[in-house]
């Protein structure tokens, strides 16, 4: 479950649009082959997330 956001700018904006707001359940799908995105369940849509935007994103683990 989304905790907070810690980034800024477009970036945060992007990751609000996405639906990353506070109290979101997110599931980890799985990465690519390259290990880099990384897939996630966010409101019942597959999206695909960079590691280097991930490292902002904090989680409560359920």
């Amino acid at each position: 479950m989304v905790k907070s956001l810690n980034s800024s700018g477009a970036l945060r904006r992007r990751l609000l649009d996405m639906g990353l707001v506070e109290g979101t359940k997110v599931e980890c799908l799985g990465l690519s082959p390259a290990g880099d995105p990384i897939a996630f369940l966010i409101r019942g849509a597959m999206l695909a997330i960079r590691g280097g935007d991930c490292k902002d994103i904090i989680v409560d683990k359920m």
